[in-house]
């Protein structure tokens, strides 16, 4: 299981990168670096995926200094950096509170 403290620590010492598939998407989403970090300090775990198909992951809930949320899909903090996966603004038709999922209509 993920630890955000040990996630945190990794965020704050810049010890993460981007995946392409990220890096495309906070541009198309107009999500920069900055807000990434912010988001990420203080974030919390909303989803734990031990047993990811890419190896162990989790989604994590955080807010930028203005409050916009964002929902950032990274490794565990077991490597040396933390993978980001993918990184966007969650849509508040399929969130409650954007930390759990909405049911399927």
């Amino acid at each position: 299981m993920a630890r955000i403290d040990d996630i945190d620590g990794r965020f704050e010492r810049g010890e993460f990168e981007f995946s392409r598939h990220a890096v495309d998407q906070t541009l198309r989403r107009s999500i920069s670096v900055v807000e990434v970090q912010q988001a990420a300090n203080g974030a919390d775990i909303i989803e734990d995926r031990p047993n990811d198909k890419y190896g162990p992951s989790c989604l994590l809930l955080g807010y930028t200094d203005i409050g916009r949320p964002i929902h950032i899909h990274c490794s565990y903090p077991d490597r040396s950096l933390i993978k980001l996966i993918t990184v966007y603004e969650p849509d508040p038709n399929r969130w409650i509170d954007f930390k759990t999922r909405k049911p399927s209509p």
